[in-house]
């Protein structure tokens, strides 16, 4: 019996990666496939529904089928590569380096290292599926030659519960409330917000608050920063509200009246459909998947001004008759988002992938890895640190063939 198993770096709790996994756990079983979840690391609340990677060595076969979610390098990643069996790839696209220096130099690298390692993958899967076309897009630029893409179709049964009733306590009055769901990190683009919000509070609403949810820890650098700035601008009634249970995530939707986004790199954005479900206006920067994610509806814009953006928010805020054009925009883009048959589409994949001709085995010797970390490193210097490369000898007629000699 062919066997479907997942492979991944980590198995979080509540977010998109990790939703997405378990739902594709539950429709590989319900078409009759054993289907394990094989991890690195797994959040607490998930970990007895995973394995530890390396027990991938006792339920690996040649004709049983990985499908691996590719985020970062990990030590799960790598030990998928050498097993016999067949690989997809379903990727969920890594946040280019640059927004990552100087505010935290190890996830600078892990991405770095990250997009290298992932051009590995190009010639070991059979097929490589992003979950949007702009995902997709970057696989075929890295060197995939068969892709697609595996639409994300976010579960909102989490949405569906009691708000938490102190959020509600605390900010549901006669103030607007401007909010922000996702992790404090730079290409989030956070800075911004708080601009554009200290110019929305400032020139038209006195009577508004920023509300910025989503995790925070790893990322102290850059919310040190963003306290800074909030004190630099004066800017007041700007909260670091963090992680949140779904109960508060529902109440915050609830209490807001614009969802407003900044980010510059998206593979899809999955609070923003969330924003769509629950009725919020959304008004985002259109950058990277963000426009197809947003589906025609919501409104998008190009000018990152403070006070173009702030007159955006105002002329939303402001006008109920458009909010509710807005809405019904959005919530007809839901609707479309949850007609699309992702069951049926991954199992249509998977016959696709189990029918077809397999790509090569994997040829993986003993310092394989050890052998790509070199060259990483190597390339960093090269791209980092280019004057380094001064000190090696001119490569000059003498040590030329001294060299071929060698070789």
């Amino acid at each position: 019996m062919i066997r479907i198993h997942q492979v991944l770096a980590t198995l979080g709790y509540g977010d998109a990666i990790g939703h997405e996994v378990l739902g594709i756990q539950r429709v590989l079983r319900s078409a009759g496939y054993e289907s394990e979840i094989f991890v690195d690391t797994a959040d607490y609340r998930l970990e007895p529904q995973t394995r530890d990677y390396r027990e991938l060595v006792d339920f690996s076969r040649p004709d049983n089928l990985l499908l691996h979610h590719f985020s970062l390098g990990s030590k799960a990643s790598r030990t998928a590569y050498a097993m016999p069996d067949r690989m997809a790839l379903i990727y969920h696209n890594i946040t280019p380096p640059e927004y990552f220096v100087g505010v935290h130099r190890t996830l600078a690298r892990q991405t770095f290292r990250g997009r290298r390692e992932l051009q590995a993958y190009a010639d070991r899967c059979d097929l490589a599926m992003g979950d949007s076309e702009f995902n997709r897009q970057d696989l075929e630029t890295l060197g995939f030659p068969r892709t697609a893409v595996l639409p994300v179709v976010p579960d909102f049964a989490h949405l569906d519960r009691e708000p938490n009733w102190l959020v509600a306590r605390d900010f549901d009055d006669e103030w607007t409330n401007i909010v922000f769901v996702g992790r404090v990190i730079a290409n989030k683009k956070i800075e911004d917000l708080v601009r554009w919000f200290h110019a929305y509070h400032t020139i038209f609403n006195p009577r508004s608050r920023l509300l910025l949810v989503g995790a925070q820890s790893g990322f102290e650098r850059y919310l040190a920063s963003l306290h800074q700035l909030v004190g630099t601008l004066g800017a007041s009634h700007v909260h670091f509200v963090g992680h949140v249970s779904d109960e508060e995530l529902v109440a915050f939707y609830d209490v807001a009246d614009l969802f407003l986004c900044a980010s510059e790199h998206e593979g899809f954005c999955v609070p923003i459909v969330e924003a769509f479900y629950k009725q919020v206006p959304v008004l985002a920067y259109a950058a990277t998947a963000v426009p197809s994610t947003m589906d025609g509806a919501g409104v998008l814009f190009e000018d990152r001004d403070p006070l173009h953006v702030a007159a955006l928010m105002d002329e939303i805020v402001s006008n109920v008759e458009l909010q509710n054009q807005i809405v019904d925009g959005q919530l007809a883009a839901v609707a479309r988002l949850r007609s699309k048959d992702f069951a049926g589409t991954l199992l249509g994949f998977v016959d696709r992938i189990l029918t077809n001709p397999r790509a090569p085995k994997p040829h993986v010797a003993f310092d394989f890895w050890g052998q790509f970390d070199a060259a990483q490193e190597l390339e960093e210097l090269r791209l980092y640190r280019p004057a380094i490369y001064q000190a090696l000898p001119e490569l000059t007629g003498d040590n030329l063939q001294v060299t071929k000699e060698r070789s």
